[in-house]
């Protein structure tokens, strides 16, 4: 769906973080759901949604316009 920007997993290896870009919350939400690991129950997840205040101008283009 072109929303998910730069992922990895967390120094120490104890999880991972996905940098997602959407209209909403509910957004973001029903795309981790399909994923098959949360489907399954083997994994979980959290969402933190925050506003950006700084940037790179190189990345407007993949930002949603506000």
């Amino acid at each position: 769906a072109g929303r998910f920007l730069a992922s990895g997993r967390k120094v120490p290896r104890e999880g991972g973080i996905i940098l997602a870009v959407g209209e909403n919350r509910q957004e973001i939400e029903a795309i981790v759901e399909q994923d098959p690991f949360v489907a399954r129950g083997l994994a979980s997840y959290r969402v933190i949604e925050f506003r950006v205040s700084q940037r790179a101008d190189s990345i407007d283009a993949l930002l949603p316009k506000s």
